[in-house]
């Protein structure tokens, strides 16, 4: 299933997309696409429903951010070999891990605001898990019973708030709008191997990003497994699993920084696509 979430920011509705393409209102079935909606049961349950039956949405509406109430948004850094090297930076031994603010969380084709004082705004297209069933002390082998489905996000990142200014890398990473999700949740079931997901991200039509999920360093099933060792995962708690290679920082000779007026587009097989415009902070 590819469930989404349609309607004016803040005014969401669950839905489904259909066989056609076309936005079914799973209203009379589900609350919101969040928290025990998420759960086995919960997917049990929209599964369930007529989808046919239901009504249409306007196709033309708003998608909003592909789950709602999102209570952990966690972040795994340097997780592909090649963008440590980019990056100057040793592959890491252990996951690395970091929290970016649920408040820069958006919907997939809204605009991204560079915010005051940035100097190197930089994108980041990655694969997102989304956790569907509480997950704590998991073994290895049973993670990917956890995972409720998978999703698109830009990690949108201020690299000189992130390494410049001291501390950890939140602060890099948590300002309004830098949490582009979705277009849709694609359950598990549909998603035959996490580790095999072409993907890209392009700047006004030139290609910087062209990776797979296959050269991650820790892998979905590891991933769920180490994260729960530390914290347990809640239905509704998202997971973004590092960025390939082609990053604006990396870029040689000179890095590329993001600028009011870019338009971003990436998007990561299966999973659908987004489309972002960037704006300057504005009061």
């Amino acid at each position: 299933m590819k469930l989404l979430r349609v309607g004016a920011k803040g005014a969401e509705k669950p839905a489904i997309l259909d066989a056609d393409g076309t936005y079914r209102d799973l209203s009379g079935v589900v609350g919101d696409i969040a928290g025990t909606a998420l759960t086995p049961e919960g997917l049990a349950n929209i599964r369930a429903a007529d989808i046919a039956m239901l009504p249409k949405l306007d196709g033309n509406s708003r998608i909003g951010p592909c789950v709602g109430n999102v209570g952990k948004f966690i972040c795994v850094g340097l997780n592909y070999a090649d963008h440590a090297a980019e990056s100057g930076m040793a592959v890491p031994t252990e996951p690395v891990l970091f929290m970016k603010a649920t408040s820069a969380i958006v919907g997939p084709n809204d605009d991204v605001i560079i915010p005051k004082n940035a100097i190197k705004p930089d994108w980041e297209v990655e694969l997102g898990i989304i956790i569907g069933k509480e997950a704590r002390y998991v073994d290895e082998a049973n993670a990917l019973d956890h995972v409720a489905g998978y999703c698109v996000v830009n990690d949108v990142s201020e690299r000189h708030f992130q390494t410049e200014r001291s501390g950890q890398w939140v602060k890099g990473k948590s300002a309004d709008t830098f949490g582009p999700i979705g277009p849709w949740m694609v359950t598990a079931d549909e998603i035959t191997d996490p580790q095999n997901l072409s993907m890209f991200l392009e700047v006004d039509g030139h290609r910087y990003q062209n990776g797979s999920t296959k050269t991650m360093v820790f892998g979905v099933r590891h991933l769920v497994h180490y994260i729960s060792q530390f914290m347990s995962l809640q239905p509704g708690d998202i997971i973004t699993t590092g960025t390939p290679p082609g990053v604006g920082m990396g870029i040689k000779p000179e890095p590329v920084w993001l600028k009011p007026g870019n338009v971003m587009h990436l998007g990561i097989e299966g999973l659908g696509e987004q489309r972002q415009m960037t704006k300057a902070y504005s009061a």
